[in-house]
């Protein structure tokens, strides 16, 4: 699957964030989106492990952005969301069961491979600026 809840999240998140004058805690954002606090939390840790927010201690702390919303490609955030990188078709996960037994030599392999690039491409290109 290309995009998940996981990845919707971390959108929704990284738009409230770049809007806020402050940093915004994972406690706020989860109450502002109705979105579980746990997963939340989870989804922001990976995007600061990325780069792409700043966590930040104490008392007025919070998520704030790294980078700007132009410098942000949607791509990272999928991949920092999801914990890999977007896949349209993703054949190893079926190579156990591939009628062929023919992993990434099948007839529809360098479709497949093509449709990937231009996904990889699109979502490389696009950044949050984009979007928002």
């Amino acid at each position: 699957m290309l995009l998940t809840r996981a990845s919707e999240y971390a959108l929704l998140s990284l738009d409230n964030i770049r809007k806020s004058d402050k940093p915004i805690g994972a406690e706020q954002l989860a109450n502002e989106l109705n979105i579980p606090k746990s997963f939340l939390a989870k989804i922001l840790q990976s995007l600061a492990k990325q780069g792409i927010l700043e966590s930040r201690k104490g008392a007025h702390g919070g998520f704030v952005l790294a980078q700007t919303i132009d410098e942000i490609t949607i791509n990272s955030v999928i991949l920092a969301a999801e914990g890999k990188p977007p896949a349209v078709f993703d054949c190893v996960s079926y190579s156990e069961t591939c009628p062929h037994g023919a992993i990434g030599t099948c007839a529809i392999s360098p479709f497949l491979a093509n449709f990937q690039t231009k996904i990889d491409d699109f979502l490389n290109g696009l950044t949050l600026g984009d979007i928002l």
